[in-house]
């Protein structure tokens, strides 16, 4: 069995193509960016939030992975992306050697990460939920036509700052954003992500830490 390191799978090229080609896939069905700067980011913020509660190092670094393989799924299909994605996920691991126990907390992560169908059955997988679910940024959004948006645009064009921040020791996580009501109001933002706010604060409540929405200064969840 091989030590697989986020850096071999960050480098690996097939990886590399399954991510371009799922976010080609996005962009074909009108979907935000879901390519190297989200799934780097998710890899990043899902690694600190383990590292944060004091997890082991390797459990960070499979964190990491998961966030960086989540979804390569949507290659295939959006529908059950998640599912497809961690079998892919599996496939790549199993080839490079990595053991089995890592390749199951991987795969259960990145299959538990859509918000049709997750729960945050381990570390690993909540950590990937907070990192993922929490990426809502103007940057996404691929139309810059916004006589053209749709809400999805709208919600996330919206976003003028966001900002996720951990307190391990007072057991808090804030997903704090500023908003332009102008362009999106409070409401259809909850229209959008409310399914994925609730799935933040399921995962919280698995390290028994509380999740707060922050908008425009105001506590809403």
């Amino acid at each position: 069995m091989a030590y697989i390191t986020f850096e071999q799978i960050k480098n690996d090229p097939t990886v590399a193509t399954y991510i371009r080609q799922a976010d080609i896939a996005l962009k074909a069905y009108g979907y935000t960016e879901h390519s190297f700067p989200h799934v780097t980011r998710a890899a990043k913020i899902a690694a600190k939030i383990l590292e944060d509660f004091g997890y082991p190092q390797r459990e960070v670094e499979l964190a990491q992975i998961a966030g960086f393989l989540h979804d390569i799924g949507n290659c295939i299909n959006r529908v059950d992306h998640a599912q497809s994605g961690a079998l892919m996920a599996f496939h790549i691991l199993t080839s490079m050697g990595m053991p089995p126990e890592e390749i199951a907390k991987i795969i259960a992560a990145i299959g538990n990460h859509d918000e049709s169908s997750a729960v945050p059955v381990s570390a690993v997988a909540a950590a990937l939920i907070l990192a993922d679910k929490t990426d809502v940024r103007r940057s996404r959004v691929r139309n810059r036509n916004i006589a053209s948006f749709d809400i999805h645009d709208r919600v996330n064009y919206s976003v003028e700052h966001s900002a996720f921040s951990l307190d391990a020791a007072e057991k808090s996580m804030t997903l704090d954003l500023t908003i332009d009501t102008a362009l999106c109001p409070v409401m259809d933002y909850f229209e959008i992500f409310l399914g994925r706010m609730i799935l933040c604060k399921r995962a919280a409540d698995f390290f028994e830490s509380r999740f707060r929405l922050i908008i425009n200064g105001l506590t809403v969840m």
